[in-house]
C-alpha cells in the first residue's frame, strides 16, 4: 500500500465525516479508533492504523477525540515513532494551557502540534463545511493547510499555541449561553400564551436571530427529534473551561457562570449523557434546582 498522507484518530460523530472528506479529496488516509466497528464504518479505502504507525509514515494526523488528555495518554509513542513531515492537529475543545504544554513537548521532538478547534458539529464535518480556529506553528500550518480545505469552509489562523482553543472556549461560551437564553425566551412565550414556533419564526427575520434559532430549534426542538448529537456533559465541560479561562485572565464571567450553574444542575439530575437539546424539554425542572451563582454555595434561585 502507498504511504499515507493523513490520519484521523477518533472516528466518531466528528472524525468519521472528516476522514470521509479527506478520502473524497483524494488524500491517502488511515483511521484509528478504539472501536473496531467505528473504524470499519468509515470507508473501505481507509485502512486501520494505530497512531504511532501513522506518525512513522510522516502523516498529518487529525485527532478528533474528546479532549487533549486523550492525546497525551499515547503522545510519547507517537513522538518516538515520528518521521519527517509528521504533524499533529488537535481538533478537540481543550484548555489552552494544556495545549501549550503538549505543543512544547511535541516541538522538543521536532513535531509540530497545532490546535484546530472546530465549529459546525457533526453535520458540518460530514458536509465538509467546518470552521477551524488554529493556533501553533505558522510555518507548519502553511505546509499543511491544504488538507484542511477537504473538510473546512472557513479556516482562521489566530496566533501561537493555544490561540485556537482559547477562541473556541469564547465561541462556545457565547453559543451555549445563547442556547439557554433562547430556551428561557421560549418558556416565557409559552407561559404568556404564545407559540414557540411563532417565536422562532419572528426571531429568524429579526435582530434576535442566531444559529440557535435558525437551526437548533427548528431542526431538533420544534421537530421533537432531540438529536443535536452532543451531550449535556460536553456543554458543561466547555463552560467549565471558559469560566476557568476567564478567571485565569481576570475577565468577567457572570453570564458564563450562570450558564455553567444550569448545566451542572442538569447533570446532577442525571442528564449528563442526554442530548443537549433536551435541556429545553426539561428547562423548568432544571431551573428549579439550579443554584444562583451569585448566592452563597448551595442556595437555589427560589430560596
Amino acid at each position: 500500500m502507498p504511504q499515507i498522507q493523513t490520519g484521523v484518530v477518533g472516528v466518531g460523530n466528528m472524525g468519521s465525516g472528516i476522514a470521509r472528506n479527506l478520502i473524497g479529496a483524494g488524500f491517502r488516509t488511515a483511521v484509528w479508533d478504539l472501536s473496531e466497528k467505528a473504524r470499519d464504518a468509515v470507508s473501505p479505502d481507509a485502512p486501520a492504523m494505530p497512531p504511532p504507525e501513522m506518525a512513522a509514515q510522516g502523516a498529518v494526523m487529525f485527532y478528533a477525540v474528546p479532549a487533549s488528555p486523550d492525546i497525551e495518554d499515547r503522545l510519547g509513542e507517537v513522538l518516538a515513532a515520528s518521521t519527517s513531515g509528521a504533524t499533529i492537529y488537535d481538533l478537540t475543545t481543550s484548555f489552552p494551557d494544556d495545549t501549550k504544554r503538549l505543543a512544547a513537548r511535541a516541538a522538543a521532538a521536532g513535531v509540530p502540534y497545532l490546535d484546530a478547534a472546530m465549529s459546525g458539529g457533526a453535520g458540518g464535518a460530514e458536509a465538509g463545511t467546518l470552521t477551524l480556529m488554529i493556533g501553533g506553528d505558522e510555518d507548519a500550518f502553511g505546509r499543511t493547510s491544504h488538507y484542511l480545505d477537504a473538510f473546512a469552509r472557513n479556516v482562521f489562523f489566530l496566533g501561537g499555541s493555544g490561540a485556537g482553543h482559547a477562541m473556541k472556549l469564547v465561541h462556545n461560551m457565547v453559543c451555549h449561553t445563547n442556547f439557554l437564553a433562547v430556551c428561557e425566551a421560549g418558556r416565557l412565550c409559552e407561559a404568556a400564551g404564545l407559540q414557540l414556533e411563532d417565536m422562532i419564526r419572528v426571531f429568524n427575520v429579526s435582530n434576535a436571530r442566531s444559529y440557535i434559532s435558525e437551526a437548533r430549534f427548528p431542526n431538533h426542538i420544534l421537530s421533537e427529534t432531540w438529536d443535536g448529537r452532543s451531550r449535556v456533559h460536553n456543554l458543561r465541560k466547555d463552560l467549565d473551561m471558559a469560566v476557568r479561562l476567564a478567571r485565569s485572565v481576570g475577565a468577567d464571567r457572570t453570564l458564563a457562570s450562570d450558564t455553567l450553574a444550569f448545566l451542572e444542575a442538569a447533570s446532577a439530575l442525571g442528564m449528563a449523557d442526554e442530548d443537549f437539546t433536551l435541556l429545553y424539554r426539561d428547562f423548568d425542572r432544571i431551573r428549579e434546582t439550579a443554584p444562583d451563582p451569585k448566592a452563597p454555595s448551595g442556595t437555589s434561585r427560589d430560596s
